[in-house]
Parts: C-alpha cells; structure tokens; sequence
C-alpha cells in the first residue's frame, strides 16, 4: 500500500487544476466562437480559461488535499479571495484587461449573488460570464473525491436549476457549443500527468 503524502496530495490537486483549466480554456473558446466573438477574442477567452483560478496557488493551504467538499467558514472567506489574488497576478505579468477582468470576475452570478463584488446583468463582463458557465459545467463534469462524474445531460439539468447564475444568451450559446461533434472530441483530450519528485522546488 502506498504512503500518502502532503507531496501527494499536492501532486493530484494540481493534476486536476490543470486539466481543469484546460477544459475550461477550450469550452470558453467554442462558447465564444458560438456568440461569434472575433479570432482574437475567441483566443483571449481561452487563455482566460486556462489561467481562471491562478489565485487558488495563493490559498492553496485550504484547497488541496481535501476529501470533500466543504469548507468552514472563516476557511471561505480565504478562498473567496482567489479571483482577486488571480487578478493582481495576471496585472502583475501585464495581461490584457480582458483576460484579466474576466478572471477576476468569473464567480460573479447574474443574480447578483456571486463574489468579489455581487455585479449583475450587464455590470459582469462577458468574458466573466462566458468563464462562469463553463467554470461550472467543467466542475460537474469532472471527478472529485467525494463523487464521480456527472454525465453531460444531468450536468445541465442541474445548471438548468441554478439558470437564475447564467446569462441566457451565454447560456444558450454553451449549449450549442457541447452538442457540437468538434467539441466533444476536444472535451475527451487525455488526462495529463504532472510529476513533482521530493526534490524538486513547488
């Protein structure tokens, strides 16, 4: 039986981080293509894809090795932080204020009831809203060691009951987006393996 370690842990969690941001990179790029975004822009959106929870390395002391999904409190409050931290880092490295408003902003819900800082309707920049649903879709979609795998269909159902978080015209567009042949080859890409030894630097 194998020893498991914080090493191990971290090993796994940033394993699933990066594939995460992947998904997530090439869902936003076929969800912005659908809504007919210019090339440029398309690209932008799948770059920020990939770089969304960046600011999760920054809090990643109450993120990884978790074997379920919750969090106390005080522990939220920390985590809330993460687009926030992202957004300072992507300014830091002088990424286009696309990419890095819609970073900041991608937990932000249509309703108003998401963070940092409640926007609503149209106060959200699209590229958040565009990372928002498929940030989610990606989440259900994948395994998490406290449950398996939603398939596509129940993933949206359960998206469908929270429609209230989604801007419909993005939300629509999405759906066009997963019934398409090419995105369900890209949606299947193998997982990728990342290997952190003891000796080298995190």
């Amino acid at each position: 039986m194998s020893e498991t370690t914080p090493l191990s842990f971290f090993e796994e969690d940033v394993t699933e981080e990066i594939n995460h941001g992947i998904r997530v990179s090439n869902l936003a790029y076929c969800v912005a293509k659908e809504l007919v975004l210019g090339e440029a822009r398309c690209r932008e959106l799948a770059l920020a894809g990939m770089m969304h929870d960046i600011g999760k390395l920054y809090v990643s002391g109450y993120l990884y090795g978790r074997d379920k999904d919750t969090l106390k409190i005080e522990e939220m409050k920390y985590v809330r932080l993460h687009p926030r931290l992202g957004y300072d880092e992507l300014m830091r490295l002088d990424f286009s204020d696309f990419v890095v408003e819609s970073v900041l902003y991608h937990h932000e819900n249509y309703d108003g009831s998401g963070y940092p800082e409640n926007l609503a309707g149209d106060q959200i920049p699209l590229g958040a809203k565009i990372l928002r649903v498929c940030d989610v879709y990606a989440a259900l979609t994948s395994d998490r060691p406290y449950r398996s795998a939603f398939d596509s269909d129940t993933a949206v159902e359960l998206m469908i009951d929270e429609v209230k978080n989604f801007d419909m015209k993005v939300f629509l567009a999405f759906q066009r987006a997963i019934h398409e042949e090419k995105w369900q080859e890209k949606w299947a890409l193998p997982g990728l393996k990342v290997r952190i030894t003891e000796e080298e630097t995190i």
